[in-house]
């Protein structure tokens, strides 16, 4: 065959592959992002939000599909990241102490009673040790792009607790972490890890005499209209949100769309922070109590004998993030 005519059919099928090229980067790509919750909380209102914003700001080039409940992972959502390293899904918003158990410097934001309020969180984030944390989150495989306080877990009861004696054999529902294991175990509490559904039976039966739970999830479930009207705003246990993607994704994405991804995740983290400090705002707070809730905040003076109990749980989880970190943490918190 002659050296024009295959060059001819070289540059057609040049032509051919720039064509496929650039219709595959005009139409819809569908990412999949994954939360534990729904958007009635923070961590899944920062999640649709991002999703929304993703597929606004690329002019609808890029769709992403919000999937809450953690329903890509067969409901767990210790297996997020595992997901989220391997390409399964592309992106997540996820909770410190639920990726706990993957990164360890994550158990960092519940140490017991570290910070005082959703500021002192804000500022360690935005200081030494968020960079660590998000260093730490590459390290393991992720691509962390922002971070937010979430709303601190507080402690709601069957009976008035005013100091760690009152918890003794109160066996109380939380999240599956053994950082807060050992927290309610050095408090003389028996943790219990259970589903919603669960929960629900065994409080009805009295088996269960409690939760920690944000203020929200508290509202949201009616627990003071169904035999635990005791809210303690105790402040023991912080939370906070990142918002990854799958190193998998990032890597073959073009400069553009990376910075796309970062300035709506962090446009998104600021909706559930928002959202999460609504949620446990002084107003819904007052309506609380008009609806038979006892709602009772604790002093610095009253926080001293919880954190005393725990000082235990507090170093030996400190010696599992890491010292450094965890010093860094105390400056910007305190």
């Amino acid at each position: 065959m002659p050296r024009s005519v295959l060059n001819r059919i070289g540059c057609l099928a040049l032509a051919s592959l720039l064509t496929a090229s650039a219709y595959a980067q005009s139409v819809p790509r569908e990412w999949k992002l994954s939360t534990a919750l729904g958007p009635a909380y923070p961590q899944g209102r920062g999640g649709e939000a991002w999703a929304r914003l993703i597929g606004e700001r690329s002019g609808g080039r890029i769709a992403v599909k919000h999937y809450p409940g953690a329903a890509l992972v067969q409901r767990d959502p210790a297996r997020e990241f595992s997901a989220l390293r391997d390409g399964t899904i592309d992106l997540a918003v996820a909770s410190a102490s639920n990726w706990g158990a993957q990164v360890k410097e994550l158990n960092l934001i519940a140490l017991p009673w570290l910070f005082s309020d959703t500021e002192a969180v804000e500022r360690v984030l935005a200081g030494e040790a968020g960079t660590r944390l998000a260093a730490a989150l590459e390290t393991a495989g992720v691509v962390p792009l922002a971070a937010t306080p979430d709303a601190f877990r507080e402690l709601a009861t069957r009976r008035a607790v005013h100091t760690p004696a009152d918890l003794a054999g109160q066996r109380l529902r939380t999240q599956l972490s053994p950082l807060l294991t050992d927290t309610l175990l050095a408090l003389g509490a028996l943790p219990a890890g259970m589903g919603t559904v669960e929960a629900r039976a065994a409080l009805a039966q009295g088996t269960l005499d409690g939760e920690v739970i944000p203020v929200g999830a508290f509202d949201a479930s009616r627990l003071y209209a169904n035999g635990v009207p005791h809210l303690l705003l105790w402040g023991g246990c912080a939370e906070a949100l990142f918002f990854v993607v799958s190193r998998k994704l990032w890597d073959g994405l073009p400069e553009s769309d990376r910075e796309l991804l970062r300035q709506t995740a962090r446009d998104a983290a600021h909706e559930a922070a928002e959202l999460a400090r609504r949620q446990s705002d002084d107003d819904v707070l007052a309506r609380l109590a008009r609806d038979g809730a006892k709602v009772t905040r604790l002093t610095p003076t009253g926080k001293a004998p919880f954190e005393e109990k725990t000082r235990g749980a507090y170093d030996k989880w400190a010696a599992i993030v890491g010292e450094d970190l965890v010093r860094a943490a105390e400056a910007a918190a305190r």
